[in-house]
């Protein structure tokens, strides 16, 4: 196929925002390119309008279900701006001849980073203490040490294992639930690979590194949640879909537990109104733990390079269907 023939859409906001040579590069080896027309993830219907006459589609967060897909009459390639494709259909595209491929381990220290930062945010109650300076208050708010905790983490893949990495020097306890973990490294880095009603007993942090899959959708539920040490924190840099959002805000009202990060939700953006929102003991942050130059950057280079090559005909290093 000539590139020069085809049209691509990008949606992801942050593609070629810190490395100009993305969007140049992309925009000089094909004939047309259409950029995300609202700055936010896609609806289905939305991605309906725009895929019409589009042979390549560089994706984020969109919904693309087989109602979107109905009108995808040339496309060749979705390729997800990130690891996540849980709102592209498989089946859909496979059913269309669309090749399907996203960016393994491109954000893994971002998003470990985050999760890391959002620790010691809650754990230091800073978002309180910074609010109340700046009102003319100076509150002597008790918060507590990493050392000598347990932190939990939910999913031992490449973001958990860069997270372990980085609570090594901390002096804490570091557990892990993983169905096919990887123990050497748990061996090395002192992780105890537990199962998850243990994590949940005894983590006084528990961190999300799932993906949504049928068995995980909501995992986050009220058991689970009344199983949780009392007072523990709940970390989520993942997706907003692993958390029933009403049982948390339940826990966290009757003060099972002392505070949650959130940085995914099930609905991006939320309703200002909604409640999470209003608590005090909970940080939320705008789905920002792939938005670091090194994490879009990568990103960026390898849904370019797999998008390119699909629609000259040849086969992409990060194909997942």
């Amino acid at each position: 196929m000539d590139l020069k023939q085809c049209s691509v859409l990008v949606t992801s906001t942050s593609f070629g925002k810190n490395d100009p040579r993305l969007k140049a590069k992309l925009e000089s080896q094909v004939g047309k390119v259409i950029y995300n027309p609202t700055g936010k993830p896609l609806s289905s219907a939305e991605v309906a309008r725009l895929l019409p006459g589009i042979d390549g589609y560089i994706a984020g967060l969109d919904m693309i279900d087989r109602e979107a897909l109905q009108s995808a009459d040339r496309l060749k390639v979705v390729a997800r701006y990130g690891v996540g494709f849980d709102r592209v259909d498989l089946q859909a595209s496979k059913e269309k001849n669309i090749v399907v491929t996203n960016t393994p381990g491109a954000n893994s220290i971002s998003v470990a980073e985050l999760a890391l930062a959002l620790m010691l945010a809650l754990s230091r109650q800073l978002p309180e203490a910074i609010a109340a300076t700046r009102r003319g208050e100076f509150p002597r708010l008790s918060g507590i040490c990493l050392e000598g905790k347990t932190i939990g983490i939910v999913g031992l893949g490449a973001i958990g294992r860069q997270l372990a990495r980085r609570l090594r020097n901390f002096d804490c306890t570091v557990c892990a639930y993983e169905l096919y973990p990887d123990r050497v490294f748990a061996e090395e880095y002192h992780v105890e690979l537990v199962t998850l009603d243990r994590l949940l007993q005894t983590a006084d942090i528990v961190s999300l590194h799932v993906p949504v899959l049928p068995e995980t959708r909501e995992m986050v539920n009220a058991d689970f949640l009344k199983k949780m040490k009392a007072g523990a924190y709940l970390v989520n840099t993942a997706r907003g879909e692993l958390v029933d959002e009403k049982a948390l805000i339940e826990v966290l009202q009757s003060g099972h537990l002392a505070g949650a990060a959130l940085d995914a939700l099930a609905q991006e953006p939320p309703d200002p109104a909604h409640p999470l929102l209003a608590l005090p003991q909970v940080i939320v942050t705008p789905h920002l733990g792939a938005q670091t130059d090194g994490a879009t950057n990568a990103m960026g280079w390898m849904a370019l390079n797999d998008c390119l090559a699909v629609m000259r005909g040849e086969q992409p290093k990060y194909r997942v269907a």
